[in-house]
């Protein structure tokens, strides 16, 4: 099917789902579309208007986001929201492109809904740790691609979550770059630059010029992980990626991410998929 025109072409990878387009503002809740995109160095999305309401997740990179002509910063753990008569510009840094997750959805009652999650359009969050929205924006990809009969009561229903989770999870703008939280957001960068180049903790915290001790604070506090799982599981999405995307064989993903063994390199990315 062709993308609807509201959809950007300005990316190297994505994951997408369509339910209801024509779905009516004034009918029930339903989820239009969502998913998780890898953007250009040249992405640019400007638009004066949107006729759904649409929740925005940065999952890597940094960019800028202007919401009613006021800007905001992007980097891992930003969400923001826009919908009908809020103009909107998303921008990505050439150096450090976007990976985003997003949902598109109206009805009725969602204005309301966005609402329990302390965003309204134009608004913008900070969450930490974002593995958790994260895992639940994937839930949401799964099952908007299932056939299952009850996959749409499911979708509404993470949906719901997500927006419950975000709400959860909000830092106050105020407390939201502590030096503490600086320092991992700088660590979270260059792993997320060298995933595919690191194969063990030691390794990240060596280069991120820190002690491998400390790394692991920073992550547990900020992400509620640590670095060795956060590094499996961007190798894995980097994979995922691979696999969908490329001509690439298992053994050829495997070998491009740093594994020695293809058969270890499946255990693992079906333990995290």
């Amino acid at each position: 099917m062709s993308l609807p025109p509201f959809v950007s072409n300005q990316v190297q990878l994505a994951r997408r789902f369509f339910l209801h387009l024509n779905a009516s503002p004034e009918g029930p809740l339903a989820l239009v579309c969502g998913g998780c995109e890898r953007v250009q160095p040249d992405y640019r999305v400007q638009r004066t208007d949107f006729p759904f309401h649409c929740v925005e997740l940065i999952a890597e990179g940094e960019g800028e986001v202007v919401l009613n002509h006021k800007t905001h910063p992007l980097y891992p753990g930003v969400v923001f929201a826009y919908g009908p008569g809020v103009s909107h510009t998303i921008r990505t840094s050439q150096k450090k492109p976007l990976l985003k997750y997003y949902v598109d959805f109206t009805g009725s009652d969602s204005s309301s809904l966005l609402q329990t999650s302390c965003l309204s359009a134009g608004t913008v969050l900070h969450v930490t740790p974002v593995e958790e929205i994260v895992t639940l924006f994937e839930c949401l990809q799964r099952d908007a691609t299932s056939d299952h009969p009850v996959a749409e009561e499911l979708c509404i229903t993470l949906l719901r979550l997500i927006l419950l989770k975000i709400s959860e999870r909000a830092i106050p703008a105020p407390l939201a770059e502590p030096k503490s939280l600086a320092s991992y957001r700088r660590a979270r960068q260059l792993l997320e630059k060298n995933a595919h180049l690191w194969r063990t903790a030691d390794e990240v915290a060596a280069h991120c010029e820190m002690s491998p001790e400390y790394l692991s604070r920073l992550f547990t506090k900020h992400a509620h992980t640590t670095p060795y799982k956060l590094l499996t599981r961007l190798k894995m999405s980097r994979a995922a990626e691979l696999l969908l995307d490329s001509q690439l064989k298992v053994q050829e993903v495997s070998e491009e991410l740093g594994f020695a063994d293809p058969f270890h390199f499946s255990r693992v990315f079906k333990r995290i998929y």
